[in-house]
């Protein structure tokens, strides 16, 4: 029974304790052509060449990452639509406006850093933001008279 203690305690050690979403990875990203416009994504989406999206292999869809060009310091927030890349060595798949605001269309393949984000804020108070229905009234006026 002891030995499973001392298991557990050398997987931990072996594997690390930061949580995923602390992880940052590095690794070399490629980008959709402009001709994958309207192509349907793993998550059912239309790919637009204008969208921050991108695909990686093992995040949720909908998943917001940050990604930093490591060549000039730009960086970019994208949305995880699609799944791969399934090219070896590869870490992600920016969509082709992602790789223009990070400035790699001319190299082709960049090598970036790729962090999740959690606790993003949408651009509006939550307070604020319309729930349910509208009132709407419905009252008949009378046009005979």
């Amino acid at each position: 029974m002891d030995y499973k203690k001392y298991l557990l305690v050398i997987i931990l050690f072996i594997t690390g304790f930061t949580p995923i979403a602390a992880q940052s990875h590095r690794g070399k990203a490629s980008y959709y052509s402009k001709r994958a416009t309207g192509a349907k994504t793993a998550s059912g989406e239309r790919l637009h060449h204008d969208s921050l999206t991108c695909a990686h292999r093992t995040y949720p869809f909908g998943t917001l990452l940050k990604v930093t060009n490591l060549a000039n310091d730009r960086e970019v927030v994208v949305r995880v639509t699609d799944r791969g890349p399934f090219v070896r060595g590869r870490i992600i798949d920016l969509s082709y406006g992602a790789a223009q605001q990070l400035g790699m269309l001319a190299q082709g393949i960049g090598i970036v850093k790729v962090e999740r984000i959690e606790g993003l804020k949408p651009p509006y108070r939550i307070e604020d933001a319309e729930r349910g229905i509208p009132n709407i009234d419905f009252d008949m006026c009378d046009f005979a008279k």
